[in-house]
């Protein structure tokens, strides 16, 4: 009976420890979620200021 103690005892520790692991991955995958969508929008942003002043071909003069 010890023995199943034991080792019940050693699973549950072992439970809490992985359970403390996945808690610290979640906040870290939503901190990264956080920064991956920041850095697109800046991305984007830095896009649409490139294109701004760019005319291409197909496009009439804004004096037409």
């Amino acid at each position: 009976m010890q023995e199943i103690e034991e080792k019940l005892a050693h699973l549950i520790r072992t439970v809490d420890d992985l359970s403390d692991v996945v808690a610290r991955q979640a906040n870290e995958i939503d901190l990264l979620t956080r920064r991956v969508h920041m850095l697109l929008e800046r991305e984007a942003e830095r896009l649409a200021s490139e294109t701004r002043g760019i005319h291409t071909g197909d496009e009439r003069p804004p004096h037409w």
